[in-house]
C-alpha cells in the first residue's frame, strides 16, 4: 500500500482548528504513559538500524493525524512484555572504548557503583543493544540490557528501584519518590520507551511542526500507522520523526529520528516482541546475588537512603564541592520549537589553547574535534554530532541545540 497522508496538516496555513486539535491530543498523550522505562539515551539519542524488519505495509482503515493522536492519548495499557533493539548512531568519533573505562573509573573513585543507572548511560550512546522489557501498572518494571557475556537489570517494584550489574557483582538500590495521588514514579535516570519517546516529540507539536499519517506497517508483527513528524522551521537538524503506532491499543511500538542530514536513523527504538499479556510477579522480584556489593543510593526527598543513612559518597561529594548546578551559568532559552537554542556560561573559558592548559597535546586533541569560528562575538570552537552541535567561545559562552553550526554563529552574533 502506498503511504497516504492525512486530510489536513497540523499548523497548515488555513487550518487553524485542526493545528488546535492536534495540540489537545498532543496534551492529552502525555498524561498516559506506558510504565516501562527501556535503557537507552535520553532527549533523542537512541537510534535503531532498519533491522526491525517491517513485513509489509497491511491494509488499515485510513485515520487522520489528529485521530491517531487521540488514539496514543486514549492508549490504557499498562501491562506488557517483550524486546526492544536499540542502536545509536550520533556520528561520534570513536575512541576505543576510553568513554566507558573513564566512566566506570570516576564513578568507582568517587565511591559509587557501577551498577548505578546514571553510569550507564553513556555507555549506551553508540551501538546495537538488546533491551528486553516488562510492565505491571504504574509500580512493576523491569528492564534488561544483554550483551554476550553478562546481563544489567534495573527492577521498579513498588517503593523500590534495584539496579544488577552481573559483570561486576554489584548492585545499586534506591527507593522511588511518590506523586501528589500516591503513584510511585518510576526514576528519571533510566531513559524511555518508544512510548516514551512518542510524548516526548508529541510535545513539540505547534505551529512550528507538520504532521501527518504516513501510511502503515508492521512491526513485532502487529499492525501499526505511521504518524510522520517534521519540522517547519529552517536551521533545525532533525529531518522527521517517525512513529509506529499500535493499530490495536495506539501503544507507540517503534520510533526514529532522521537528521536533515539524511542517512542512518540518529534516534529509533522498536520492538521486536511484545505481549500484552500480563507478566507473571516473580517477573518483578529481587535480591542481591550472594557476595554481591551493594550501594544505597538516596530516597525520594534526595537525602537518605532506603535504611535512613547517609546518601551514596559519590552524591555527598558532589554535594559538598558544590559540583552540581555548575556550568550552566545564567541559561536561557533562545528561539522556539525545533530551532531553540540553549544559552549558558562554562563558568570559565572557551576551549583551552597550548599554553593556557600547559599541554598542547591535550588542547590539540580537543580543537581538533571541532570547527573554528569566527564572527561578532569573537571566535570559538563548534563541535557537532549528526543532532546536536554546540558552540563554545573563547570568551567562555555556550550555544547548543538540535541547530545547524550556522544557527549557533547568528545566534552567538545575535546575543552580543
Amino acid at each position: 500500500m502506498a503511504p497516504y497522508e492525512s486530510d489536513r496538516t497540523a499548523g497548515a496555513e488555513g487550518l487553524p482548528d485542526e493545528a488546535d486539535d492536534v495540540r489537545a491530543g498532543r496534551r492529552k498523550a502525555a498524561r498516559y504513559v506506558v510504565p516501562v522505562a527501556v535503557v537507552g539515551v535520553a532527549a533523542a539519542t537512541i537510534g535503531l538500524v532498519p533491522a526491525l524488519a517491517d513485513s509489509g505495509d497491511p491494509s488499515l482503515p485510513k485515520i487522520t493525524a489528529q485521530q491517531l493522536i487521540e488514539k496514543i492519548a486514549g492508549s490504557d495499557v499498562q501491562q506488557l512484555s517483550g524486546t526492544v533493539k536499540v542502536s545509536t548512531d550520533l556520528g561520534l568519533p570513536s575512541l576505543g572504548g576510553l568513554e566507558s573505562s573513564f566512566l566506570s573509573g570516576a564513578t568507582r573513585g568517587s565511591g559509587g557503583s557501577s551498577a548505578d543507572p546514571q553510569s550507564k548511560l553513556l555507555e549506551l550512546a553508540s551501538g546495537t543493544h538488546t533491551v528486553r522489557v516488562a510492565a505491571d501498572g504504574p509500580d512493576k518494571a523491569k528492564v534488561s540490557v544483554l550483551d554476550s557475556a553478562a546481563e544489567y537489570s534495573v527492577i521498579h517494584n513498588g517503593n523500590d528501584v534495584w539496579a544488577y550489574d552481573s559483570k561486576s557483582n554489584e548492585v545499586y538500590h534506591s527507593t522511588v519518590p511518590t506523586s501528589d495521588k500516591g503513584q510511585e514514579k518510576a526514576p528519571k535516570d533510566v531513559p524511555s520507551t518508544p512510548k516514551e519517546l512518542a510524548d516526548e516529540a508529541l510535545k513539540s507539536v505547534d505551529d512550528t511542526t507538520s504532521v501527518t499519517v504516513d501510511g502503515t506497517a508492521q512491526v513485532a508483527g502487529r499492525d501499526a500507522y505511521k504518524l510522520l513528524i517534521k519540522p517547519k522551521q529552517s536551521g533545525s537538524t532533525v529531518g522527521a520523526i517517525t512513529i509506529a503506532v499500535d493499530a490495536k491499543t495506539g501503544v507507540p511500538l517503534k520510533f526514529t529520528l532522521v537528521p536533515r542530514s539524511g542517512g542512518a536513523a540518529v534516534v529509533d527504538a522498536g520492538f521486536t516482541k511484545v505481549d500484552f499479556a500480563k507478566p507473571t510477579a516473580s517477573t518483578f522480584d529481587f535480591a542481591p546475588p550472594k557476595g554481591a556489593k551493594v550501594t544505597e543510593g538516596k530516597d525520594a526527598k534526595g537525602t537518605k537512603d532506603a535504611k535512613g543513612t547517609k546518601g551514596s559518597m559519590a552524591s555527598e561529594s558532589a554535594a559538598k564541592s558544590g559540583d552540581l548546578g555548575k556550568g550552566l551559568d545564567g541559561l536561557k532559552t533562545i528561539g522556539k520549537g525545533w530551532s531553540s537554542i540553549a544559552e549558558f556560561g562554562t563558568g570559565g573559558q572557551g576551549v583551552p589553547s597550548g599554553s593556557a592548559s600547559g599541554n598542547s597535546d591535550v588542547s590539540g586533541f580537543l580543537s581538533s574535534l571541532g570547527d573554528h569560528v569566527k564572527g561578532k562575538f569573537g571566535s570559538g570552537t563548534v563541535f557537532s554530532t549528526r543532532l546536536v552541535n554546540a558552540l563554545i567561545t573563547d570568551a567562555g559562552k555556550v550555544y547548543a541545540g538540535a541547530v545547524t553550526k550556522d544557527a549557533l554563529v547568528k545566534a552567538a552574533n545575535a546575543a552580543q
